[in-house]
């Protein structure tokens, strides 16, 4: 046991230098950090284009009397309510006919209420009137009755937080780290399933075979991704914490999970180390009979289907805390990380992640096991290679 993580730190150290020492890791580091500025760019555009569809703009085209009334009454819900929670207006000419108002491009409202403050019409489109139907009607009401919403004074007694906000808080921590932890695991466990092609193409597979157990080169090859893996994780999370404070103001907090900021952050990275190592070995042990790159690209979509279908029954049981898919979703060996890091959000207790951990170890144990039993079977059997994803050859007749 102990000349086989030897020789698995060695096969390690030399995929690790490998990969970091290349010019494409920097690439590697900084590709997922293109889409989330573009995305950035697009989500501030989109929140302006929304500002200023949700809300859109109507004519008042009225009496001088009844639009000053109508103006009133919009602004004085817009006190109360909040200016982005009730639609703008705008005066327009007076009298003119509402079809030709909306045909000037340079008018800036989508409709037009014209009538009197007892009986507004509102001419447009069928969906900007459903838009607006609500709101001017509010408006209306309040600029006829001439009462803008009296305010009533609010006696104040905070408490930190309730029962239901603090459970509620913590669940919507706990699928914030599970939706975390699988985006980074298929982002970087994915890289495991070309892993050893190109290494069997060049023959170099038989030669470390040769030197160290395959036991060996399966579990340093798994260690040296997860280590790059780790160095990305860093990398991202130094960006992502300077993102955070330049744009985040200073009052704002996350919600707390059960165990406590210190011992969720040590389980996530735990667990992350799990699902990437269940997940990697699984790939590994997979890639490993693929005898071409273009086996592998086919591979990789039914693995990935199958793992997104994993991560959907955790997110499911996270809201079943107890129940029996939630017990089904820790005991799964793919599932269970996703399923114990939303247990630590909601639940105190230390010793199921303990338990948990060490299951999790063991099938990560057994996967490498039955990975290196088929690629000695597969690929290292003597006479003739033969892929397990190929049929055999028909033999002449």
């Amino acid at each position: 046991m102990k000349d086989m993580l030897r020789a698995a730190f060695v096969i390690a150290r030399r995929d690790f230098t490998a990969v970091i020492l290349t010019r494409t890791f920097l690439f590697f580091l900084l590709g997922p950090l293109f889409p989330i500025m573009i995305g950035m760019a697009f989500g501030g555009l989109g929140e302006k284009i929304s500002q200023d569809s949700l809300r859109p703009a109507a004519g008042l085209s009225m009496p001088p009397a009844e639009t000053a009334r109508m103006l009133e009454a919009r602004e004085g819900i817009a006190r109360r309510i909040g200016a982005d929670h009730i639609s703008a207006l705008k005066a327009a000419s007076w009298p003119a006919d509402p079809r030709r108002l909306l045909a000037d491009s340079d008018a800036g409202y989508v409709a037009v209420v014209s009538g009197t403050v007892d009986r507004p019409v509102l001419t447009g489109p069928p969906a900007d009137i459903a838009r607006l139907e609500g709101d001017i009607r509010l408006i209306a009401s309040a600029a006829k009755t001439r009462a803008i919403l009296i305010e009533v004074h609010v006696e104040r007694h905070p408490v930190m937080q309730s029962a239901s906000g603090q459970a509620q808080a913590r669940l919507t921590t706990g699928r914030g780290a599970q939706i975390l932890i699988f985006l980074l695991t298929m982002l970087l466990a994915g890289m495991v399933l070309s892993n050893m092609v190109e290494e069997k193409n060049n023959k170099v597979i038989e030669i470390l075979a040769a030197a160290v157990p395959i036991d060996a080169v399966f579990l340093g090859k798994l260690m040296a991704m997860l280590s790059m893996s780790f160095i990305g994780i860093l990398f991202w999370g130094g960006c992502a914490m300077a993102a955070m404070g330049a744009l985040v103001g200073p009052g704002f907090t996350l919600p707390a999970p059960a165990v406590g900021w210190p011992v969720f952050i040590l389980l996530a990275v735990l667990y992350f180390a799990m699902a990437y190592c269940l997940l990697g070995s699984l790939f590994l042990s997979i890639g490993a009979q693929a005898a071409t790159v273009r086996e592998v690209q086919t591979l990789n979509m039914p693995v990935t289907m199958a793992q997104m279908a994993v991560f959907f029954f955790a997110t499911y049981a996270v809201d079943h805390m107890g129940s029996a898919p939630e017990i089904a979703a820790v005991l799964f060996p793919l599932s269970s990380p996703f399923a114990m890091i939303a247990r630590a959000a909601q639940d105190g207790a230390i010793w199921p992640h303990v338990l948990a951990l060490l299951w999790q170890a063991m099938w990560v144990g057994l996967i490498i096991r039955m990975g290196v039993w088929l690629f000695r079977r597969h690929v290292l059997n003597s006479g003739a290679r033969r892929s397990l994803f190929r049929r055999r050859a028909t033999p002449p007749v």
